[in-house]
């Protein structure tokens, strides 16, 4: 099968690192290490897994820094190579294992990527995998596949960038017919956004800073409208349309990069310290940042302007950001990482935060809402296209960019 294919390449790593996103007909050109090639289509690994042909799959952030070599490298020893990326997506249903019930051929499913305990099939799961927190699996170099956190970061799975891939039937998800492909393959994000908005046990009428309004900034705005919405949202977002869509989706101010510090104590009644070197020191502030964005700018700015004993909650996928902690120690601030998904309290009970998602694209207009952030489609042959419009959001106006494969 024809499939976006990537494979470890020390000096190709090297190079895309020196390059980085100021030349993408470069980093996705000489100095790329995924093409598009013919690789074996995936074998199903038991009889409980299932053969999903994907229809869109995303572009995420992560997959950016792959390209880019902008990540750490501390995920790099829990992926096997060479695989096929793409986790976020939905397909249907081309295949079931022996062992399958409850799903059927050609019905539409969206993927939970995670590949804990279960998917490897061991039957003792381990602590998080026990708690609900399967994406932080201890066990994801073992069991029936490679090594791989996610689907599209293992060898054996496939990935959405290619016509097949295989999944355990517990990563399936079956789409209501009323949400549209378009707001389905955004339920993975979407899932990671609503992680994050219960993850920082926000109290009635918190004041709220949203800082990047990419996809991911703008899902987390969306999140904390559905799951905390007497909270009040200030986002802050680079491009005039980030601003349009940062208002749309709930964030009742939006301020851009310009004057950020002046504008952020006008609104909050913050008091700003001019310090002989750096940005101001902020006495004040709100009751908690999302930092859905990987600069070491944005983690600084959210640390200053997060009020003592607030929360700071990292939802992008960090790089490598060198900022002053003073304010972390001398606010006792809560910083709290979230990754992925996992199981909520959730009312009376504990529910999938990838079933909240689902859940909440279903109800109240949302699906129609969000669909709309789907804004450039590309098919596979133009790959390099597609990374370039992920790579230069303000320039595009991009926000997810995906590649469809219903043709």
């Amino acid at each position: 099968m024809l499939a976006l294919h990537y494979r470890r390449s020390v000096p190709r790593f090297i190079a895309a690192k020196l390059v980085g996103k100021r030349y993408p007909s470069i980093v996705t050109g000489v100095a790329s290490a995924i093409h598009l090639e013919d690789v074996p289509e995936p074998k199903l690994p038991t009889a409980q897994w299932v053969r999903v042909r994907p229809l869109l799959s995303g572009v995420c952030g992560s997959d950016v820094a792959v390209i880019t070599a902008e990540g750490t490298p501390y995920l790099s020893e829990l992926v096997s190579f060479p695989f096929v990326p793409g986790h976020e997506l939905v397909g249907e249903i081309a295949d079931v294992g022996g062992q399958v019930s409850g799903l059927a051929v050609g019905q539409r499913v969206v993927l939970e990527p995670a590949l804990g305990c279960r998917v490897r099939g061991f039957a003792e799961p381990c602590a998080p995998c026990r708690s609900g927190y399967y994406a932080a699996c201890e066990r994801v170099m073992d069991g029936d596949i490679s090594s791989g956190i996610q689907t599209g970061f293992c060898r054996d799975t496939g990935g959405g960038w290619g016509p097949s891939l295989v999944a355990h039937h517990s990563q399936l998800y079956p789409v209501p017919d009323a949400i549209s492909n378009e707001a389905a393959v955004l339920v993975e994000p979407l899932a990671c956004a609503v992680h994050a908005a219960l993850r920082a046990k926000l109290a009635p009428r918190s004041r709220v800073l949203v800082l990047g309004c990419g996809t991911i900034g703008l899902l987390t705005i969306a999140a904390l409208r559905a799951f905390a919405p007497e909270c009040t949202i200030v986002a802050v977002a680079k491009y005039p349309h980030q601003q349009a869509l940062a208002k749309e989706l709930g964030a009742q101010r939006v301020l851009g990069t310009g004057g950020l510090y002046q504008r952020l104590a006008e609104m909050t009644g913050a008091k700003l310290l001019k310090l002989p070197w750096g940005k101001p020191n902020v006495l004040g502030g709100v009751d908690a940042s999302f930092v859905c964005i990987g600069s070491a700018s944005a983690w600084e700015d959210a640390l200053r302007w997060t009020r003592a004993r607030g929360t700071v909650v990292m939802v992008g996928m960090p790089g490598e950001p060198r900022a002053d902690l003073t304010p972390l120690w001398y606010k006792e601030l809560a910083v709290l990482g979230a990754y992925a998904y996992g199981a909520e309290q959730h009312g009376e009970g504990q529910m999938s935060t990838f079933q909240l998602a689902l859940d909440m694209l279903a109800r109240q207009g949302w699906g129609e809402r969000l669909a709309q952030l789907v804004r450039h489609k590309f098919p596979l042959s133009r790959y390099r296209e597609a990374f370039a419009t992920a790579m230069h959001a303000g320039k595009h106006e991009s926000v997810k960019v995906v590649f469809d494969l219903t043709g």
